[in-house]
């Protein structure tokens, strides 16, 4: 098949797929296509190392990364300070609180330029990526990993300590007035 008729093809595919809204497929392939290349150089690392792969996580380790995994994908997806690094593919909207902002993507016109736009501002998303590196990191460098994990966790926790302490007081400030 030519290369006209793989674009027709692809063109009538995506159209097919979602005909009222714009789709990037081609872009999703592309990020589809870098993850499974991390993946497998990750995998590739591990057996160039000769890392002895556990057969199942320990429970805190599943913990432990599950937090900091949590922690990374918001802090890289919503954080104020992290934008710079979405800014080529988003455009900021609004804070939304606690340090975080609400970004658009950027539409112009390129598949691969929206998805990363996507993935980058989605903390669900990311968090694949962040999980998939926490992971190969704990087989190649289980110590160094857990200590970044460890750091992650905490900043989380603190983060949920923070906005408790903030509701508790908002809630004390407010009975306060109730009495006067």
């Amino acid at each position: 098949m030519s290369d006209t008729g793989l674009r027709q093809k692809a063109t009538r595919l995506r159209r097919a797929y979602a005909p009222h809204e714009h789709r990037p497929l081609g872009g999703y392939l592309v990020a589809m296509g870098a993850y499974a290349g991390v993946t497998g150089a990750i995998a590739g690392l591990v057996k160039a190392t000769g890392r002895p792969v556990p057969e199942r996580p320990a429970p805190s380790d599943v913990v432990l990364l599950s937090i900091a995994t949590h922690k990374l994908s918001r802090l890289l997806s919503k954080d104020a300070v992290t934008s710079p690094l979405r800014a080529p593919f988003t455009r900021y909207d609004r804070p939304i609180g606690s340090g975080e902002v609400m970004e658009q993507v950027r539409d112009s016109g390129s598949p691969t330029r929206h998805a990363i736009g996507e993935l980058l501002s989605c903390p669900f998303c990311l968090a694949v990526w962040v999980a998939t590196g926490l992971t190969g990191g704990l087989v190649l460098a289980p110590r160094l990993t857990r200590l970044v994990a460890t750091a992650l966790t905490a900043v989380a926790a603190s983060d949920f300590l923070q906005m408790a302490y903030a509701t508790a007081q908002q809630a004390a400030e407010g009975g306060h007035d109730d009495e006067d």
